[in-house]
């Protein structure tokens, strides 16, 4: 079962008169792993070095390190942890002393993982997006429903009666199914939406 970050989580430290500062932090989707990375430009920096996991897709960044020695070791840490859905931004300040490619990589991996070593990691719960529709004097029944089962949705009105778009939990699809056929005395049916992965 994949885990992410409860929330966002920093560590430091010195190595060699180099100062180090992870930030780890769960992210959505590539848009928002950008957002992040623009919102922590720091020209202060020698190099910000990070690698981010989504689902299958990964990407990571030497920034001007030698190749493979720190945005590597950096998603290493990520996949080892067995996280998804998350960035680790690794800034560095030289201190005049070099540390070399075996350094190099223990230094961002290092920081890297004593930074997810700490932080608070939560399982990662699929939901998928599911449409149905009904009646609007169906309509307070699915209300009471989804907010007992405290399940996101949205609600859109038209002349004929209620759109619902909802976020489920893949074990509240099921039942949720077999709500609105039974409400709606099998007129309505419950569509999982397929959402585009660069959403």
């Amino acid at each position: 079962m994949p885990f992410t970050l409860a929330a966002q989580f920093e560590y430091e430290e010195d190595i060699k008169k180099s100062r180090f500062q992870a930030i780890a932090v769960p992210v959505e989707n590539e848009q928002t792993v950008k957002d992040f990375l623009e919102a922590h430009k720091d020209i202060s920096t020698t190099h910000q070095c990070w690698a981010w996991k989504i689902g299958d897709t990964v990407r990571f960044n030497d920034d001007g390190e030698p190749s493979g020695t720190a945005g590597r070791p950096i998603l290493a840490t990520i996949e080892g942890n067995d996280l998804t859905n998350v960035l680790v931004l690794v800034n560095r300040w030289y201190g005049g002393i070099k540390l070399g490619t075996g350094g190099l990589v223990r230094a961002y991996g290092g920081c890297a993982g004593q930074c997810l070593l700490q932080a608070e990691k939560i399982e990662l719960i699929e939901k998928k997006k599911v449409q149905f529709s009904c009646q609007f004097s169906e309509w307070a029944i699915f209300q009471y429903e989804l907010n007992q089962q405290q399940i996101e949705f949205q609600e859109d009105y038209t002349a004929q009666g209620v759109n619902v778009l909802a976020s489920l939990q893949i074990h509240q699809i099921q039942p949720l199914q077999l709500k609105i056929q039974d409400v709606t005395r099998g007129r309505e049916q419950l569509h999982i939406v397929e959402v585009a992965e660069d959403e």
